[in-house]
């Protein structure tokens, strides 16, 4: 694709970031995707920090990351990024992830809302932002990620995990890549062990809150190495979040 509007940012993987394999981590590549977006916020002069100062962010309320393979350790990737459209109070995020030949290795889209961090509700995104990013209307993945993903009413593999303050961000609720990670903990070892995950579609619901106790719910899905998964919040019907996830052998 050639187009002007859009942003690069490069990374070279650490060994922190590798799991046993020597591959990034799912929740590596999710915290990378926010860097990048990030770092387009601040190419603009509006990073996060300066939005927090006016009590306004960017809260991802849904999403899908297809990986055809993970990278490796000291392996140089590029993302690049770029608006495809908005509306009044969101925006749809894409995401292309090149290794150093440039061969693309993953692809990734979010819809995310600009959000009032103190009355914990949407508002207008600020014209200047839409004017500097502008958009480019292609996507990165052809998919409908506001379509409902039902929540479970039973699970195979179930999970508990206590909300704590390294689990929340600078918006005050708990990060998104935690909920990847409370989902990747309810699925079955044989599975993590010998799989990686390709594809996961997720959708953000209610805010779990510091202090609350979540399920995380798994059922197998009758295509192989499928899976549902709903996080909600214990001792109440509130769902936090849903999502459904493909796994494919190394």
């Amino acid at each position: 694709m050639i187009f002007d509007n859009y942003f690069d940012r490069q990374f070279e993987l650490r060994y922190f970031e590798m799991n046993k394999l020597g591959s990034a981590t799912p929740t590596i590549m999710l915290a990378l995707l926010e860097e990048t977006a990030a770092d387009h916020t601040h190419s603009i002069g509006y990073n996060l920090f300066d939005l927090l100062d006016k009590n306004v962010g960017w809260i991802l309320v849904s999403g899908k990351l297809q990986m055809d393979r993970y990278p490796s350790y000291k392996e140089k990737i590029t993302i690049r990024t770029w608006l495809s459209s908005y509306s009044s109070i969101k925006g749809y995020r894409e995401n292309i992830i090149f290794d150093e030949h440039h061969n693309i290795i993953g692809r990734a889209k979010g819809l995310w809302v600009f959000f009032d961090i103190e009355k914990r509700r949407p508002i207008p995104i600020f014209n200047e932002i839409k004017e500097k990013w502008s958009y480019f209307n292609k996507e990165a993945i052809y998919t409908d990620i506001k379509k409902k993903i039902e929540p479970l009413d039973f699970a195979d593999y179930t999970n508990h995990f206590r909300v704590n303050r390294y689990d929340t961000d600078m918006n005050k609720h708990v990060n998104n890549i935690r909920y990847l990670q409370w989902v990747i903990e309810s699925i079955p070892e044989d599975i993590t062990d010998n799989y990686f995950l390709h594809e996961i579609d997720g959708r953000f619901i209610t805010e779990a809150q510091y202090g609350d106790t979540v399920l995380s719910l798994t059922k197998e899905l009758e295509t192989k190495n499928s899976f549902a998964h709903t996080i909600k919040i214990e001792g109440s019907n509130r769902v936090c979040a849903s999502a459904k996830t493909i796994w494919k052998a190394y």
